[in-house]
């Protein structure tokens, strides 16, 4: 049942009560998998290092050989092989034998220690294979243990995760190419107005340059999501619903902006019953963007948000914003909410619920002047990092109220 004049809240749980989450999948290259949500468990096919390894350079030896090895009566070690990063000695090493070794090298069968080249008495030299070394060592010094990292069949990586260089970093060790992630959603953005028009043509009478469309096309790739469709509508219901009607064959989510409210151009209270869609909201308690709607169409959720430019960034970031992370299984998308301690006045009595354009630093938050609070002002959002949530009922706030802000 279509609800009217509903509480932010409400709107979010209505909201996220349709919204499924994400299931096709698809598999992409590891290079190319930042940002992706990965859609399988990650479990280590093998011990990493795959093999034990020499953490410096030196010689890998027997410890049992080094015992009573003093300065005043080194014991004489014979250097049979040289092994370098992604080679390895085939021999097991025998009684008195070393072998000198690189950082990262597998330390061969017999030895289980490894003495670094500068402890060795005397040096080394290449064309002399005997090292005198005068010093005991415990068993397993200066060694790294095969699988010392990971061991097989470790848990690495749980489904859900977002790819980070680390992830990508940690398949990459693993050998994974490709790896399994859930797709994009895919989104169709529409902006509606007969006053708009595109940046790059003759600005005329009457018209204005659209900001909306490239602002939520932007704001979509920012969370990972390139919108499918993106164009501009006149004010022409049944254009505008035939428009919606092919985009809904092709994407997860509609969002639009303008014509939700009450004026003779406010279409989408005809838009809405020509597609036979379900409308589940309209108008929510809270400035800007009160006349939102929020409807669904053969199971997409459509997004009506208002045309004026502060009001449709704001009802994105908090009802759009909120269907991404859940739908996307993305769960950093979700807004954050922190307490922040103002800067500066704001003496304008909130009736009702608002929210206005802030900068947040160290726990301090500052605004724009109240003259530049518009629903229609974008340029006065431009360096601004947060919203500030002004509950009903404010009366004047003063610097160094404590407020409660969202982080953009």
């Amino acid at each position: 049942m279509e609800q009217i004049g509903i509480e932010l809240e409400q709107a979010v749980e209505i909201i996220l009560n349709t919204g499924n989450r994400m299931k096709r999948t698809q598999f992409v290259f590891t290079k190319e998998a930042n940002g992706r949500i990965l859609a399988e468990d990650i479990y280590a096919s093998f011990d990493n290092p795959p093999f034990h390894r020499s953490p410096l350079d030196g010689f890998a030896l027997r410890s049992k050989d080094l015992v009573g090895a003093s300065k005043e009566m080194p014991k004489p070690i014979q250097v049979i092989d040289t092994v370098y990063a992604g080679g390895f000695c085939s021999r097991t090493l025998n009684q008195g034998e070393a072998v000198r070794i690189m950082t990262g090298a597998p330390i061969p069968d017999g030895a289980d220690c490894v003495i670094r080249l500068e402890d060795i008495n005397g040096g080394f030299n290449e064309e002399n294979t005997l090292i005198l070394v005068d010093r005991e060592l415990e068993q397993y010094e200066n060694f790294c243990f095969k699988g010392e990292d990971v061991k097989k069949g470790t848990l690495l990586l749980k489904k859900g995760v977002k790819l980070t260089y680390i992830e990508q970093g940690i398949l990459s060790s693993l050998g994974v190419e490709q790896v399994k992630v859930y797709d994009k959603l895919r989104a169709a953005v529409f902006a509606t107005g007969d006053e708009l028009i595109e940046p790059g043509t003759e600005l005329k009478p009457g018209k204005i340059y659209d900001s909306n469309l490239l602002m939520l096309y932007a704001r979509l790739c920012e969370f990972g999501i390139t919108p499918v469709i993106a164009k501009h509508l006149s004010d022409e219901p049944e254009k505008v619903a035939d428009a919606i009607k092919q985009s809904c064959e092709r994407v997860d989510l509609v969002i639009t902006t303008g014509g939700v409210s009450v004026g003779d151009k406010d279409i989408f209270h005809e838009v809405l019953p020509i597609l036979k869609a379900e409308r589940l909201f309209w108008k929510v308690n809270l400035k800007p963007g009160t006349p939102a709607m929020f409807a669904i169409y053969e199971g997409v959720p459509m997004f009506h948000l208002s045309g004026n430019p502060f009001a449709a960034a704001t009802t994105f970031e908090l009802l759009v914003r909120p269907y991404l992370a859940k739908a996307g299984r993305d769960e950093s998308l979700y807004t954050v909410r922190k307490r922040a301690v103002l800067e500066d006045d704001f003496i304008k009595i909130s009736n009702g619920r608002r929210f206005i354009r802030g900068k947040m630093e160290e726990g301090k938050v500052s605004i724009p002047p109240a003259a530049k609070h518009s629903s229609g002002m974008l340029a006065s959002m431009a360096g601004c990092n947060c919203l500030i949530d002004i509950p009903t009922g404010s009366g004047e706030l003063y610097k160094g109220s404590e407020v409660e802000i969202l982080l953009l």
